[in-house]
């Protein structure tokens, strides 16, 4: 079973805090500032596909990809009736296969540290470019190293929604890679609780190597920002997007 299989029918609960609306203008701002809107974007890994159903609704033709079953039985249960739908594929990033290319991409909400093989990665970038129109963008957000070693770290979190909660248990002993261990918690309509169990582990790159894979799938570097604030990244930055060109 794929991590966050279980975690997907209450992946939009817990996740209520990130304004996806407000994000996905951001990065078609990005998008017309460094290149152009794109008119068919890839979003990789989308997940439930709270983003793919933001930038539908902005008029761009949009395929989500996701390798969780889970999360896209959970995306397709929000398609709107009638309006431009995304199109869901069920494939992982490194194994990509699409009917034609794209004039724009993204992966988003930390996605890229999910995949914790370098050379998987790899063929995720290449799979990328391979699909990409070339001189589009290409756009991608990181959690840093600074965040894996001083943020999540050895810590443990608590989410809740209405009738479910969320123990987030994290290991890092290298302060690359988080151990992820979730134990959901699923109220019953008698009161009592299902406990579900999701584990997975997620891998902070240097920018370095995130560089050094750009240039080997055949992109070009454009910029590199604090996800939060739009400026140059600091030393204690938790999350960074980047954006790349095809060549």
């Amino acid at each position: 079973m794929s991590a966050y299989d279980e975690f997907s029918a209450l992946y939009d609960a817990f996740t209520e805090d990130v304004d996806y609306k407000v994000n996905a203008e951001r990065i078609l701002a990005y998008f017309k500032k460094y290149d152009q809107a794109p008119t068919l974007l890839l979003d990789l890994a989308c997940g439930t596909g709270s983003f793919s159903f933001q930038f539908a609704e902005k008029g761009i033709e949009v395929i989500g990809v996701d390798r969780s079953e889970g999360m896209l039985s959970a995306a397709i249960k929000k398609l709107p009736q009638g309006g431009k739908n995304p199109l869901f594929l069920n494939q992982s990033a490194e194994e990509l296969e699409l009917y034609g290319t794209v004039d724009g991409a993204v992966c988003l909400l930390d996605s890229v540290n999910h995949i914790t093989d370098k050379e998987v990665l790899q063929k995720a970038f290449d799979k990328v470019s391979l699909f990409l129109e070339p001189g589009r963008l290409f756009m991608f957000d990181v959690n840093t190293l600074y965040k894996h070693s001083k943020v999540l770290g050895n810590n443990t979190f608590v989410r809740e929604s209405e009738n479910a909660f969320c123990v987030w248990q994290n290991q890092c002993e290298d302060g690359v890679t988080v151990d992820i261990f979730l134990d959901l918690f699923v109220e019953r309509e008698d009161g009592s609780y299902d406990r579900l169990c999701e584990d997975f582990s997620e891998r902070a790159y240097s920018n370095d190597e995130l560089l050094q894979m750009v240039d080997n799938s055949g992109l070009d570097f454009v910029d590199c920002l604090d996800w939060e604030s739009g400026e140059k990244p600091k030393e204690n930055s938790e999350r960074l997007l980047y954006i790349v060109r095809k060549k």
